[in-house]
């Protein structure tokens, strides 16, 4: 028999047991604080956020619903990357937008820039066109990705 079954001594509580009891302690005073105040009994639930026409509703899961820029962010003759969106946006010709994913096909780093009616990747000065994303110079062996977009309005999305 050890020294804590010895008979008429204390039950020895851990630390862990302390804890465990304190934790559920606190749970159910927080649950008796959620139980609503209403006199009847009845549980109250909040209505949540209000639903506006802005952003997309899905909660973002759908590329194609989600604006990415506005028309007259892209310049005719050029473009804009968008490294948070994945994408690149070119303009060739005015109202003809294209994209293309900006992971550069040589060694898988991000084009960084549109200038000069090309795509360009710093990291090896592969460089690509903005008309369809063929290799213009460099070491890249494969065009950039396309990537559908359409234009609803003055945005421009994922199609």
């Amino acid at each position: 028999m050890t020294d804590d079954q010895v008979a008429g001594a204390r039950p020895v509580r851990t630390r862990r047991a302390l804890l465990a009891g304190a934790g559920a302690a606190g749970a159910a005073a927080m649950l008796a604080a959620c139980g609503g105040g209403d006199d009847d009994g009845a549980a109250t639930t909040s209505p949540g956020p209000q639903v506006t026409n802005t952003g997309d509703a899905g909660g973002g899961g759908r590329q194609d619903s989600q604006s990415l820029a506005r028309t007259s962010d892209i310049p005719v003759g050029g473009g804009a990357v968008l490294s948070a969106q994945g994408i690149v946006i070119t303009q060739p010709s005015p109202g003809e937008f294209r994209g293309f994913d900006p992971k550069c096909p040589h060694q898988g780093c991000n084009v960084t820039t549109v200038e000069g009616g090309t795509i360009n990747c710093v990291c090896h000065n592969s460089r690509f066109s903005i008309e369809d994303g063929s290799v213009q110079s460099g070491p890249s062996p494969a065009p950039l990705e396309r990537k559908d977009v359409k234009v609803s309005g003055d945005q421009i999305a994922l199609a």
